[in-house]
């Protein structure tokens, strides 16, 4: 499944990431952008690691 690069930049020239300006986004490879998007949209690997309430020590 290979997504849609344009579309992808399209998104991010419109809104870009705070740091950045649409002009960055224009001169980034497909493989920058694909990096970028992957990295602001991939999901948290500690989010409910430790339950709701915290860490436990039993």
């Amino acid at each position: 499944m290979k997504p849609d690069i344009e579309e992808l930049r399209k998104k991010y020239i419109k809104n870009p990431p705070e740091g950045m300006t649409s002009e960055d986004i224009r001169h980034m490879s497909g493989d920058d952008l694909l990096d970028m998007d992957y990295f602001l949209n991939e999901d948290d690997p500690f989010d409910d690691l430790f339950g709701e309430e915290g860490f436990y020590i039993f």
